[in-house]
């Protein structure tokens, strides 16, 4: 109930901010000056902080009037409650992780993500189980609460790698540290204009990311009422319409996403890379890393849309144990594709100092979905298949014009020959994955799936390195099996 209120609350509190704090502490760590890195990372967290404990005092003394009235459910407030207290380390944890994405270390944030989501996920179950006897509030209360566990976990995960950090910094040169770590510095502490200048270069970047960023999720937040409301023009009642929209954005979207996780993570070390490039006007690294960045995304999400859109009913029938929403999963699957090339795309657009680009680009997408799910979704024959006709040319839409935008300030051309390729592999693999499905020697449904699946995914991956697409170089680059190409 209140998931989509409390995403906007942290949109609001880090937004952009950690983004600059990797942008401008890449730049710093180019020019070697350490020390201003760690300064970038300082006013950051001062800003961060002021505003999360800003926002926890407003939520606080606001919590009846928005459990009640705004999100209509007074069964809210338990839970409302236990999640406040995580909004100050959400915040100290976006800016310690852009920190290191900014020195291209994303060993602290892989870590701390992780510990995080176990511990999350293991005491989120635990304690809405073991406070269910008291009612659902207190359970949904207690998952609350094991998610602040969870944030309070990665956040130790990410303040170990900075006291190690600070620790071996201070033993060469001595360095500020946010970490509680003593340290010295060489110098008198930077005048008060140093310290405007670089929090007025945080925010210059932060306020248009986190706009492109508050755009996306109330865009999501009007997505679900537009759709809600469209459905029940067309003629499903209010339980019917609600439950179509939950299948489309609660099974057949994370389906679509989980294979633009790395790609999403690409983007994410996208941005240092890209800003220390730009930082020494290296304009043939900015091209070959954009070139390589996005052809990694559509070589990785390929094999993925292909699979979603022959097999979605089987698919879902195996995962959900309802093949239904099958068919929307393979009709959204082939705009996958932009999807996956946006990631990089944006990360290119923000790390080039086009926020405000990437923030029109975003607007504009948004602005053309909610119409047509208006215009198609309130069509009896097309129904929730119009919700996934407007998302889908949302994904295009904003892809092409980053794209454009993209090339406008890099001038970086995509090589034709290599998507050739792709979709050379892409449709050979899909016959191959159609016929061991349709041949059915294997005793069990999920066994043909599990074949299909699996030969056709080795059959693409000997097509892209016969078109030399990847070689043993690209494979030696992969973590723990690497080592076996090199």
């Amino acid at each position: 109930m209140f998931f989509l209120f409390f995403i906007v609350v942290l949109t609001i509190i880090t937004g952009g901010l950690p983004l600059a704090v990797a942008k401008l502490v890449a730049a710093a760590d180019s020019r070697g000056d350490a020390e201003e890195a760690v300064r970038i990372r300082r006013t950051a967290l001062t800003i961060a902080l002021t505003a999360s404990l800003i926002v926890c005092g407003l939520c606080l003394a606001l919590s009846d009037w928005i459990s009640s009235s705004l999100m209509t459910d007074p069964r809210v407030h338990s839970a409302f409650l236990a999640i406040i207290p995580v909004i100050p380390l959400v915040a100290v944890s976006a800016i310690w992780r852009g920190y290191f994405q900014g020195k291209q270390d994303m060993l602290p944030t892989a870590v701390s993500q992780t510990v995080e989501t176990v511990i999350r996920i293991a005491l989120s179950l635990t304690l809405a189980f073991l406070f269910l006897p008291w009612g659902l509030e207190a359970a949904a209360a207690g998952a609350m609460i094991g998610t602040g566990a969870g944030e309070l976990a990665g956040l130790a995960a990410l303040w170990l790698h900075l006291r190690g950090e600070a620790r071996g910094r201070g033993k060469t040169e001595g360095s500020p540290s946010d970490t509680g770590a003593p340290a010295a510095m060489d110098g008198p502490p930077p005048p008060s204009d140093a310290k405007e200048s670089r929090t007025r270069a945080l925010l210059q970047i932060a306020v248009p990311v986190t706009g492109s960023r508050m755009i996306g999720s109330l865009s999501y937040l009007f997505e679900s009422i537009l759709t809600a409301r469209a459905l029940i023009a067309a003629g499903l009642g209010t339980a019917a319409a609600t439950a179509q929209y939950g299948i489309l954005q609660g099974m057949v979207i994370p389906l679509l996403l989980l294979p633009g996780s790395l790609t999403f993570s690409l983007a994410t070390s996208l941005v240092p890379s890209l800003s220390e490039a730009a930082a020494h006007g290296d304009r043939p690294a900015i091209q070959k890393r954009l070139h390589q960045s996005m052809r990694l995304a559509v070589v990785t999400g390929a094999p993925f849309i292909i699979l979603m859109a022959l097999f979605g009913r089987p698919i879902c029938g195996l995962i959900y144990g309802d093949p239904e929403p099958g068919a929307l999963l393979s009709l959204l699957a082939p705009a996958a594709v932009f999807l996956y090339m946006q990631a990089p795309l944006q990360a290119a657009l923000q790390a080039l100092d086009r926020p405000g680009t990437a923030l029109f680009n975003t607007f504009a997408g948004a602005l053309v979905k909610l119409v047509l799910i208006v215009q198609l979704a309130s069509k009896p024959e097309l129904g929730i298949r119009g919700a996934v006709i407007a998302i889908g040319a949302n994904m295009a839409l904003v892809t092409l014009l980053h794209w454009i935008s993209v090339v406008r300030l890099t001038g970086v051309r995509l090589l034709p020959g290599d998507f050739l390729k792709i979709g050379a592999a892409m449709t050979i693999m899909g016959a191959v994955a159609l016929w061991i499905w349709n041949a059915g020697r294997l005793p069990g449904v999920w066994l043909d799936l599990l074949a299909a699946g699996i030969l056709s995914l080795v059959v693409y991956l000997l097509l892209l390195m016969a078109m030399r697409l990847i070689d043993r170089h690209d494979a030696a680059r992969i973590p723990i099996f690497g080592r076996f190409f090199k």
